[in-house]
């Protein structure tokens, strides 16, 4: 019997390379059986090896892709990847809560690309505390929530942003417990999430692929800790997948 898929919205970079941004999103819904729409906030110039350059799509733009399918579709989880600002965040959940007033909302806070290109110097306190408000979950790695929270511990600072909204703190780069996860519920709870077992090839995009594996488990119902265990099996899957910088999506 045929079965109509939930639809979940992506609103990330394109990647020509389709291993980050929107195209990996994609890839991960599908592989979820979950619907995948795609909004594109702006186009990059590389690929698995090697960052160029990057051009952010007028914010207009976005709005007016995000218009046309939301006035389509129902979708209730949205997850964000690459976005130019704070301000132009903000604008887009606006945006989405106008169609939708109890939509989810997952940003993966993507501050700096695996080549090294940097996309963002703000480290407002204000601004970063409005944002996550208006969010249901961040999903930051341990370099990205010492810049979100400069001068905390990374623990510290998950624990700190939970005051706003969801935290799942990815542990590839924390040194001194490799691949441990943690999540950071709104209710004051800590979860720690160990990896099945440790995979020695890292895989260009894999923080996009965790933040839309927990969007698309949400989209199905699983409850909060479960999304981000499911989630969490599956990139360990995604790293091992093969020997590349590019890895496989399998079901």
């Amino acid at each position: 019997m045929n079965r109509i898929r939930t639809k979940v919205l992506s609103i990330a970079g394109f990647d020509p390379s389709a291993g980050a941004g929107v195209l990996a999103d994609i890839k991960t819904f599908e592989t979820h059986k979950v619907y995948g729409l795609g909004v594109v906030s702006s186009l990059t110039v590389q690929n698995e090896k090697e960052f160029l350059s990057n051009q952010w799509i007028p914010i207009d733009h976005i709005i007016q892709q995000i218009n046309v399918l939301l006035k389509e579709y129902k979708v209730e989880f949205v997850k964000i990847g690459l976005i130019e600002s704070y301000d132009v965040l903000l604008n887009l959940t606006e945006v989405l809560k106008g169609h939708n007033p109890k939509i989810k909302i997952v940003w993966d806070p993507v501050i700096k690309a695996s080549a090294g290109f940097t996309f963002h110097e703000d480290q407002s306190q204000e601004k970063i505390s409005e944002v996550c408000s208006a969010l249901y979950m961040i999903t930051p790695n341990w370099q990205e929530i010492q810049f979100l929270v400069p001068g905390k511990d990374p623990m510290d600072a998950g624990k700190y942003l939970s005051g706003f909204c969801n935290v799942y703190l990815k542990g590839g780069h924390n040194s001194k417990d490799e691949a441990r996860d943690y999540l950071f519920s709104t209710d004051g709870k800590v979860y720690p999430f160990k990896p099945k077992t440790i995979v020695p090839n890292p895989k260009h995009g894999s923080g996009c692929v965790l933040s839309s594996a927990i969007t698309a488990n949400l989209s199905k119902g699983y409850p909060l800790q479960k999304a981000s265990l499911r989630a969490k099996d599956y990139v360990t899957k995604f790293l091992a997948s093969n020997q590349t910088l590019l890895g496989n999506h399998k079901g």
